[in-house]
């Protein structure tokens, strides 16, 4: 169940959000005038989600290339490998 603050909440009890993040490695939602506005998370979950969605990413991209064909033999790969 998502954590929900009020703006306020940044200001006067920032280290109890802080632990809570890093704690729980979660996103507090921040409240404005009853409406969300911001999540508010840790450096590490934040580079976590990233590193995630970016090898999401060059998975997505491998499949979309074995689509198109454009893969190396076992051989052709072994020769890659020898140049290294």
């Amino acid at each position: 169940m998502p954590v929900i603050r009020k703006s306020a909440d940044l200001r006067n009890s920032y280290s109890d959000i802080s632990d809570f993040c890093h704690k729980y490695r979660e996103p507090v939602f921040i409240t404005k005038n009853g409406m969300g506005d911001l999540a508010v998370m840790s450096i590490a979950t934040y580079e976590e989600i990233i590193g995630k969605q970016r090898l999401y990413n060059l998975l997505e991209e491998g499949m979309q290339d074995i689509k198109k064909g454009n893969v190396l033999s076992e051989e052709e790969m072994d020769k890659e490998l020898d140049l290294m």
